[in-house]
């Protein structure tokens, strides 16, 4: 009797083994583990009881990330509670190389479930031996298989969210970092470059890109005059400077400079200053991320300080999982296990020193502001990183909490409740996103508006496509001569062009019936089919008689005309002197019949 049946999981899709003999020693003695490599020997050991193959990439990526993630799908829990032998005195087990997975199994349908030991090794066999033990499967199919889900998985982990990507943010604020070194390194090369011809100019100008500029323009000290004084004005952007340079590149101390070391110098301060605008634009691509994806943080603490929080913690999500007192010395690390070791004094603050709430404060109250700051930068993270709209309403909330604690601590004025304040930004969070939106549901309705307008656009040239000309013949009567063929645009619609040909047909019957002198009246009381038979009976001879000796007036023979699909007039004929004999109906011969008799 089998006890032990084992789950394994599969690219392919899910299989449970029945194991036959188990022994728990036996089975951790090297010489078993090496008997699991022979597919003869393992073969003795399991057998498959059932296999439930995936139907699609997408159904077996919902089923992979529910196993990663501890959770029953539905399609393992059908499985499990179809193929598993219920009943019995002793319950199967279920071995299971998770013990998430287990723990979730036990609870959702009340099994034994076994891991490690003996579990683990069946599973290292069955792994290695899966194509063959599953009939159907080969191991090229196998490992497709593994090689798609593997690559769904990670592009699925990898594109979890991408507007609200903090590794963009961690990226950016390193390079800004790197280039803050490498500006400051660059500048001071320029400066000792080109102070061996214009010494003077370091202390007028102090800003490194300002210098590197305005060496671009000066060039050689000898060449500058009055004429390009606005030009420095511009870069220099005070005028008091500007002749402060001009004066001192008439009186320099500085060396004569070849053109060549000139050129290099100037093509060498070029580069610096794209650097420098290209650090600029940086810092902007690095603020409107920070609002995309850590608004609240950003607007508590500064773009700067925020991004490096999120790129010390590795990402948003760690650093929402951090508590106040991690986030209080993030940064700060050698400082706090130096102190423990030597049993000093902890250190207060990490990367948060950089807020300007920490410098305001006074020297007493540094490491109490940054307790609380720390504080409120653990809100703020959790609320970006959890929240599905995106404001800053908390974020200036907090900000202003931190702003009254500066106060109380200088003054002793009492701030806000924390509770009052919060329930002032969840209003005003509401009416933002009702506001954010309104404006995408104004969006999508513009989006469809120009969809509709481009289908009714592309449905009427449709339409104007399938409508083509098309000759339509008329019934072969004299007046349809006159008339000649005409030709009518018909749309390719059988049943209704057959519909009115009838109709027609039977318009153009009665009118060369009445033409002809012939009344076809019946009875009102008959019913319509004798009607319609007694019509049909009188006219279908006359137009016989037509189309076999119609003549024209000029004495020549008529051919039969095409069928009109319009209603075609006919011409009355000229009333001949001749009386013609109205037709006597039934009634009328029958009293004659009986009078004859009697006067007889």
């Amino acid at each position: 009797m089998v006890l032990l049946h084992v789950l394994f999981e599969h690219a392919a899709g899910y299989a449970l083994f029945a194991v036959k003999e188990v022994e728990e020693i036996g089975m951790l003695l090297p010489q078993v583990e090496e008997s699991v490599l022979n597919i003869g020997k393992f073969n003795n050991v399991v057998k498959l009881a059932a296999f439930f193959p995936f139907k699609s990439a997408q159904a077996a990526l919902e089923n992979i990330n529910a196993i990663s993630e501890g959770v029953v799908h539905a399609d393992l829990k059908l499985f499990l509670e179809t193929n598993l032998p219920s009943g019995g005195k002793t319950k199967a087990m279920l071995g299971v190389a998770d013990a998430k997975v287990g723990a979730a199994l036990q609870e959702e349908l009340q099994l034994s479930i076994q891991t490690g030991g003996v579990v683990a090794e069946i599973i290292r066999g069955v792994r290695l031996h899966f194509h063959s033990l599953v009939r159907g499967l080969t191991a090229q199919a196998a490992s497709k298989a593994q090689l798609g889900l593997g690559h769904s998985y990670s592009r699925a982990k990898v594109k979890f969210n991408v507007n609200r990507a903090d590794n963009m943010i961690i990226q950016s604020i390193a390079l800004l970092d790197q280039l803050d070194k490498d500006i400051n390194t660059f500048s001071m090369r320029v400066r000792e470059w080109y102070g061996y011809h214009f010494p003077e100019l370091i202390k007028i100008v102090a800003d490194n890109s300002t210098y590197c500029r305005v060496a671009k323009l000066i060039g050689n000290r000898k060449e500058l005059s009055e004429e390009n004084l606005e030009a420095l004005e511009e870069v220099v952007m005070d005028s008091g400077k500007a002749q402060a340079i001009l004066d001192a590149s008439r009186s320099s101390m500085g060396m004569d400079i070849s053109p060549i070391d000139l050129i290099n110098i100037e093509s060498f301060s070029s580069r610096v200053v794209a650097l420098t605008a290209y650090r600029q634009q940086l810092q902007e691509y690095l603020r409107s991320k920070m609002t995309q994806v850590a608004p609240n943080l950003a607007a508590l603490i500064g773009d700067v300080v925020g991004a490096r929080l999120i790129s010390h913690a590795g990402s948003l999500t760690n650093l929402a999982k951090y508590p106040a007192s991690t986030v209080q010395i993030l940064g700060a690390e050698k400082a706090l296990f130096r102190a423990l070791k030597t049993r000093g004094n902890t250190p207060k603050y990490g990367l948060i020193f950089h807020s300007t709430f920490i410098g305001r404060a006074a020297a007493k109250n540094k490491g109490r502001i940054s307790r609380y700051l720390a504080n409120k930068c653990t809100i703020a993270s959790r609320i970006d990183c959890f929240s599905e709209v995106p404001t800053s309403v908390f974020g200036d909330k907090l900000r202003d909490q931190v702003e009254e604690r500066l106060v109380f601590y200088e003054t002793g004025e009492a701030p806000r409740k924390n509770v009052d304040v919060m329930k002032e930004a969840v209003k005003e969070a509401g009416e933002v996103a009702e506001e954010m939106k309104k404006k995408l549901e104004k969006k999508e309705k513009k989006r469809l508006k120009k969809k509709r307008k481009l289908e009714a656009l592309s449905t009427a040239e449709g339409e104007d496509e399938e409508v083509t000309p098309k000759k339509v013949k008329t019934n072969g009567d004299a007046s349809s001569q006159e008339n000649g063929e005409a030709e009518v645009p018909v749309k390719k619609k059988k049943k209704k062009q057959q519909a009115e040909e009838e109709v027609m047909v039977k318009e153009e019957v009665e009118e060369v019936a009445t033409d002809n002198g012939v009344e076809t009246t019946t009875p009102l009381k008959k019913k319509k089919k004798k009607k319609q038979q007694e019509e049909e009976a009188v006219g279908a001879p006359e137009i016989k008689e037509e189309e076999d000796g119609a003549v024209s007036e000029n004495g020549v023979e008529a051919t039969p005309a095409k069928k009109k699909k319009k209603k075609v007039k006919v011409e009355p004929e000229e009333e001949t002197a001749e009386p013609v004999a109205e037709p006597v109906s039934e009634k009328k011969k029958k009293k004659k019949a009986k009078k004859e008799p009697d006067e007889a």
